[in-house]
């Protein structure tokens, strides 16, 4: 067999499988591709034509089917299955203990669209929720001169946040805290970065397997009483111009919840980020704006 007909053939498998995807792919012919080139050894940035007429083994072949159906049985994303995700061309460790990292922040920290809000006195940077520790990588990667903090309230994400900085041998420039929220991270900061969990009441509910195998703690926001998914975001508000410096501000993911963010904080003026997944994904926050939010009331359920 070669390459072109097992990705076929695993692709079709896949397919036929209906599964959920979201966590490094949208389809099931990409998902096959990482499946199979990371089964074979080979780097996920292969070109496929080049590599279409590639020989595979009878053993090369029985294993890559062998984590195909895997992935089917399971329902856990392929990153679960590898113990590798991919950010920005970054390699990343991931296990269940942390969020499959897929931030938006990350697009933004890297094409230097925060930077207009930095300047060079710029020096304390705050992950919260930094689950794996991901953007608090690509965060000192982008800027040398910056200390960054990565902090979350699950002892299991830190230690998986852990081995990603030492991975890349950032142990001198990124602090991991536990924190509930920026209880234990009052700065001050520069610039918070935030993909907290935000996932709405009626959203948690219908999330297929693949979801539902991460940590709920990084996607359920309604952990107090409401279900409109805003309920950290909530605390964060209130609590984040306490702990910006004059000219700090806040970029918070939001996914698909902008009309909740909004119905929420109806007086917020925000500026949305453009991102590859348009404008109303991410929105950045100056400690002006915050402080004219008065403070948050829980909605109605």
């Amino acid at each position: 067999m070669i390459l072109r007909d097992l990705l076929a053939q695993a692709s079709q498998r896949l397919e036929a499988a209906q599964l959920a995807y979201g966590h490094g792919t949208t389809n099931a012919r990409d998902e096959a591709a990482w499946l199979l080139l990371w089964q074979l050894g080979l780097p996920l940035d292969s070109d496929l034509e080049a590599l279409a007429h590639r020989h595979v083994s009878p053993t090369e072949h029985a294993k890559a089917l062998a984590l195909i159906q895997r992935r089917i049985d399971t329902r856990e994303p392929a990153a679960y299955l590898t113990g590798e995700a991919w950010l920005q061309g970054v390699s990343f460790h991931v296990d269940r203990r942390a969020i499959v990292p897929r931030s938006f922040i990350a697009e933004l920290l890297a094409e230097g669209s925060i930077d207009p809000w930095l300047d060079e006195h710029s020096r304390d940077v705050l992950d919260l929720c930094t689950g794996n520790g991901s953007l608090a990588v690509l965060a000192a990667m982008a800027y040398p001169d910056v200390r960054v903090t990565g902090s979350d309230i699950s002892t299991d994400a830190l230690q998986v946040a852990r081995i990603n900085v030492e991975r890349h041998g950032l142990q001198d420039r990124i602090q991991l805290v536990q924190s509930d929220g920026l209880h234990d991270c009052r700065g001050p900061w520069d610039l918070i970065l935030c993909n907290p969990p935000y996932v709405n009441a009626q959203s948690m509910a219908a999330l297929p397997p693949e979801y539902l195998a991460e940590p709920a703690l990084a996607l359920d926001g309604n952990t107090a009483g409401s279900r409109d998914g805003m309920d950290f975001i909530r605390g964060l508000l209130r609590d984040a111009p306490a702990c910006l410096k004059p000219r700090g501000v806040l970029v918070l993911e939001i996914g698909n919840e902008r009309a909740h963010f909004e119905a929420a904080f109806p007086q917020l003026e925000a500026i949305w980020l453009d991102t590859s997944a348009g404008d109303d994904q991410v929105l950045l926050l100056t400690l002006e704006s915050l402080l004219t939010l008065p403070s948050p009331q829980a909605s109605t359920p």
